[in-house]
């Protein structure tokens, strides 16, 4: 018998226009595919789930983060940028993980994000041998969460150094055959690569064509920081032809404001990761900045380091920093704000089908549509910090923790039911993480004289 659920009496968000929400009714799942939303449906040889007093809506994409800082999760809560490079890469952490800590990390970090509803991401990785690859996707795969695994370059100072030709590892060829050579699973493959704010131009180059042979979403950090202004690293590629929807800017809060209209244009996306972006010294978000220019931003937690893994932290930080933004203006001009420039509703369109747009995922998922596949959320609405709710959207953007996330399904699997992730020992996973922590502080220790 198929895998069959019958969601009874939800409040559905869909985020599919066409469609619509339903203050109340059924979703129908059959294997990993929803068959049919309605106001009611009577099907047999089903699993009745009662969603009453839920609000059920697609998960949530994270379209930047590197899951693997899960280990070093907390450290970083005072950590400017500049402080937050110096001991992630660079003979840093990341630089002395072995493969087990590896597939430890990925694990704990994608269980995290699925507990919160996020139930795809781009995980950005720094790769330092194939058996610490293959590590971090047995992490993903065992987690049970939809992925952009993104293959990086790793840490080492000469890969960071901007008149580097040092290229991205041949074993992507390697992992291509042998993880991703089907479109139809979890993962999917990208490229994390420098980009030319931190690498040699040509081996930008070779390596945006690079991820296009392997047909692989190409994700690369630029325009933040000291690093973006005078750079104009985007006109560069705009005038190499190179731009193209297949290519994932993040954070680029301090590029020309001309330059957000060619990303527009070409149709790449940005990944805002607001509160790291904020935190860390990156430059302001540039939400509205891209918009204006008719784009449309993304969402990402970006690093554990400094800020909980949740996207309902982001939300919250993308929509007040564009609301100050556009409010300061008017306060300089001696007027009060009538309406709020930046909308709940947008801002969850941002963190749902945009994310899985910006990651060519959402011909499958990014909404509750009958043919894609079954990603979805449900939200209790009777916990103290939602119970009454008078709108839906408000009290997902505004007012929601991850607390609140009763269940969780991936391509029709349920991976959290009744508030607890299935299917994982965590007693396990804490230990295992616990131990690759230890080490890695230890390791790090004796290397920096002490010094973190």
């Amino acid at each position: 018998m198929s895998n069959r659920y019958l969601i009874k009496n939800g409040d559905f968000l869909t985020m599919d226009n066409a469609l619509g929400n339903f203050k109340k009714a059924d979703m129908l799942v059959e294997d990993s595919i929803i068959v049919s939303i309605q106001q009611e449906i009577d099907a047999s040889d089903c699993e009745i789930i009662d969603a009453a007093d839920m609000i059920v809506m697609p998960g949530f994409v994270d379209t930047h983060r590197h899951v693997w800082e899960s280990l070093v999760r907390t450290i970083g809560a005072d950590w400017s940028l500049p402080t937050y490079l110096q001991h992630i890469y660079y003979g840093g952490f990341g630089s002395k993980l072995r493969p087990t800590d590896s597939y430890a990390a990925n694990l704990l970090g994608a269980l995290e994000a699925l507990n919160a509803g996020v139930t795809t991401l781009l995980d950005w990785t720094m790769i330092y041998s194939p058996e610490h690859a293959d590590g971090f996707i047995k992490g993903l795969q065992d987690a049970g969460i939809r992925a952009v695994f993104a293959y990086g370059a790793s840490g080492e100072t000469e890969y960071w150094d901007r008149s580097s030709k040092k290229l991205v590892s041949d074993d992507v060829y390697r992992v291509k055959k042998q993880h991703f050579s089907s479109d139809d699973q979890l993962l999917t493959m990208g490229l994390a690569i420098r980009g030319p704010e931190f690498s040699h131009w040509d081996a930008t180059v070779h390596e945006i064509r690079l991820a296009r042979e392997l047909d692989a979403i190409c994700s690369m950090h630029v325009g933040f920081g000291s690093w973006g202004p005078d750079d104009r690293s985007i006109e560069k590629l705009y005038k190499a032809g190179l731009l193209g929807p297949d290519l994932n800017m993040v954070h680029a809060n301090t590029m020309g404001y001309d330059e957000y209209k060619m990303l527009a244009d070409s149709g790449a996306s940005i990944s805002i990761t607001p509160e790291v972006e904020m935190m860390m010294g990156h430059g302001y978000p540039a939400t509205g900045l891209f918009m204006e220019n008719g784009g449309t931003p993304t969402l990402g937690v970006d690093v554990v380091t400094s800020t909980s893994g949740d996207m309902f932290t982001q939300m919250k930080f993308m929509l007040q920093a564009e609301r100050a933004r556009t409010n300061q203006s008017l306060l300089a001009s001696k007027s009060m704000p009538g309406e709020l420039s930046l909308k709940a509703q947008q801002v969850l369109h941002f963190a749902t089908i945009a994310g899985a747009k910006a990651l060519g995922l959402d011909r499958k998922v990014g909404t509750l549509t009958p043919g894609k596949e079954a990603d979805f959320i449900m939200v209790r609405t009777t916990d103290l910090n939602l119970f009454p709710i008078s709108d839906p959207v408000g009290a997902i953007v505004q007012f929601a923790n991850p607390s609140n996330v009763d269940s969780v399904f991936v391509a029709g699997r349920p991976v959290k039911r009744h508030g607890q992730l299935q299917y994982v020992d965590l007693n396990h996973i804490r230990k295992m993480a616990n131990e690759s922590k230890e080490y890695l502080f230890s390791t790090v220790a004796n290397t920096t004289n002490g010094v973190i």
